[in-house]
């Protein structure tokens, strides 16, 4: 690795981190009530209680050695057979234990899928807007990231922009959906689409195309919206997992690869995610949150929670004049900035104490994206901020 790269990641974070302790910073100062920090994706619904009670019982009944000790390096067999289960359920696919590799949440799937599909030189395509830190895991498994922009009026997929985009030294394309920062969920005819251009890109360059589909939000929609599972659409397709979010436990890091079956030589694929596993020291992850899965893989938290306070914040911020896109999934408000700069825009914020995410680190130009995953009282209580802002560009 560049050590002089990894020098100037340490020294700067990413635009979202450096909101985020900013707002630590004037909550120390101000008291947290007044400052109204919508910069970072942490989950306020409590996790399930039958995730605490599990994970009660196993600090207090289980054997410590085997709760607290090394569990094979790619996970248990019984949490990853409790994880296909799980799929096999509510998807119809016939996954087994062999086919997941367990990890510390999404960061971790993505940096080893990366490293074990891509080599120096590669293309991996990226759809705009997206999550930041997709280029920092690109670039660091050797690869060239390559931004194609989405359609900017639903953010479907932008398949002229995509066929342009593919060529001989693509070997992954990277999909979020639903999506951060724009909570939009990709089609089933957006995704049907994807696969046979995918698949034609393959024939036309004689080689595998992976599509590396990012699911830390699948369980996070709304008004009965389906997130398609890609593998039944694609055969070479990897999923990257996380339960931060569908378990309300982003500090606890668990998450899991998964190679389909469908890819040919899937054992040679997941070998290689294995072996980058290793190389980068991501092995054995959290053992207590593996024994947790058995009991609690299907589980999710009180969702709607976050439903109403996307409607509450949606219907308050378009009623003052602002522009935003209406999410179908996640927990972000993707909202058009009225300055020409977003970046502008999150500073003017500041002088009300709102903490709003400029999109420019999301490849996109002009929006602000706002993490609703607060309490409805922290919402409430900022709108007469927001207001304020309003005035200040639609008098």
């Amino acid at each position: 690795m560049d050590r002089k790269r990894m020098e100037a990641l340490g020294k700067k974070r990413s635009v979202i981190r450096e909101l985020f302790e900013y707002g630590n910073k004037r909550k120390a100062e101000i008291g947290a009530e007044n400052v109204f920090d919508f910069s970072i994706g942490n989950p306020n619904v409590p996790t399930p209680k039958a995730v605490s009670a599990e994970l009660s019982r196993l600090v207090s009944e289980g054997d410590p050695v085997a709760v607290h000790g090394y569990t094979s390096a790619p996970g248990s067999a019984a949490a990853r057979s409790a994880v296909a289960n799980d799929l096999n359920r509510r998807f119809g696919t016939s996954f087994g234990p062999e086919h997941l590799y367990l990890t510390c949440g999404a960061a971790a799937s993505l940096t080893i899928s990366l490293s074990a599909l891509v080599e120096d030189g590669d293309e991996v395509i990226i759809f705009a807007p997206y999550f930041p830190e997709y280029k920092v895991f690109i670039e660091t498994a050797g690869g060239k990231p390559v931004a194609v922009p989405c359609r900017e009026t639903d953010f479907q997929i932008d398949f002229d922009r995509l066929e342009s985009a593919l060529n001989e030294k693509t070997a992954a394309v990277i999909i979020n959906s639903p999506n951060n920062p724009s909570g939009a969920i990709l089609s089933e005819e957006s995704i049907l689409r994807l696969s046979e251009v995918l698949s034609e890109a393959e024939r036309r360059f004689g080689k595998r195309i992976f599509l590396v589909s990012d699911e830390p939000y699948r369980e996070i929609v709304y008004s009965g919206e389906k997130v398609p599972f890609v593998t039944k659409y694609y055969r070479d397709t990897v999923v990257c997992y996380s339960y931060s979010k569908s378990l309300s436990l982003p500090g606890e890091r668990i998450g899991y690869i998964l190679v389909s079956p469908e890819i040919d030589g899937w054992e040679d694929i997941y070998a290689a995610v294995c072996g980058a596993g290793r190389a980068l020291g991501y092995v054995c992850a959290p053992a207590i949150f593996q024994h947790m899965l058995p009991a609690c893989a299907g589980l999710t938290p009180d969702l709607s929670l976050y439903s109403e306070n996307r409607d509450l914040l949606y219907g308050a911020l378009t009623e003052m004049g602002f522009s935003a896109v209406h999410p179908d999934g996640a927990f972000y408000l993707f909202v058009k900035s009225p300055d020409e700069s977003a970046a502008a825009f999150s500073e003017r914020a500041k002088k009300y104490e709102l903490l709003l995410v400029p999109s420019d680190d999301f490849g996109v130009p002009g929006y602000i994206r706002i993490s609703y995953c607060v309490s409805a009282e922290q919402i409430r209580r900022s709108l007469p901020a927001f207001k304020k802002l309003a005035e200040e560009y639609f008098k």
